[in-house]
């Protein structure tokens, strides 16, 4: 099973919103309701118009926030306190994810198009704090998104990671088609099973996929 195709890997980057934690938390849906109220406000659109520019500049520039950025020069950083200023209450902590991504040999990266302050809060409320080596959110790519190359150049660059030994965890398959470009092993981590040639493993379970590598 999967071990095998993991054992020259030494650096493990998780994406954080529906990765390492499951979707049924519905943290975005809350996310993307400030979103709409952001675009509405900043732009004067009804919200009709808002939901359809949030979700258009996220298919055609990778997030909302890159649109936003492109077509009319917003500031990013109140754009990503007021999106992400959620409430994580009813998020569980996973003891036993914890500990599988502690026995990950090598290096442990959260690599994020969320916030890097936001990326702290959501691990913490999972209790997995303090087990990677960094993290990683949209404003050290210099705002560029997944899915860009470059914004997975630049991070990796920043952090110094081989992307040939080097494996992706990731829950929106455009965003492991870079990372297979550049040679990582990819996991999609999502309920449905997608098959595409840039996708190496599927799995709906991250902490039952971890123990099979282990």
């Amino acid at each position: 099973m999967p071990r095998e195709f993991f054992s020259h890997v030494d650096n493990w980057v998780f994406d954080l919103d529906n990765t390492l934690y499951p979707p049924q938390a519905r943290l975005f849906d809350q996310i993307e309701i400030r979103m709409t109220q952001f675009v509405m406000d900043h732009l004067g659109v009804d919200h009709a118009q808002a939901n359809h520019l949030r979700h258009h500049y996220w298919q055609t520039h990778g997030t909302t926030l890159a649109g936003l950025m492109r077509e009319h020069q917003i500031d990013p950083e109140p754009y990503l306190v007021e999106v992400h200023d959620i409430d994580m209450r009813h998020l569980d902590a996973d003891p036993d994810l914890a500990a599988r991504i502690r026995d990950l040999p090598g290096r442990r990266i959260v690599y994020t198009n969320g916030s890097a302050p936001y990326a702290e809060r959501v691990l913490a409320q999972r209790g997995l704090s303090g087990l990677f080596d960094a993290i990683y959110g949209v404003e050290d790519a210099g705002y560029r998104p997944k899915p860009e190359r470059e914004a997975f150049q630049a991070i990796f660059e920043r952090d110094g990671l081989a992307p040939d030994r080097a494996a992706m965890f990731e829950d929106d398959p455009r965003n492991l088609t870079a990372p297979h470009q550049m040679g990582m092993r990819t996991v999609h981590v999502a309920p449905e099973r997608l098959q595409a040639s840039h996708i190496h493993h599927h799995t709906d379970d991250l902490s039952g996929f971890l123990a099979k590598i282990l």
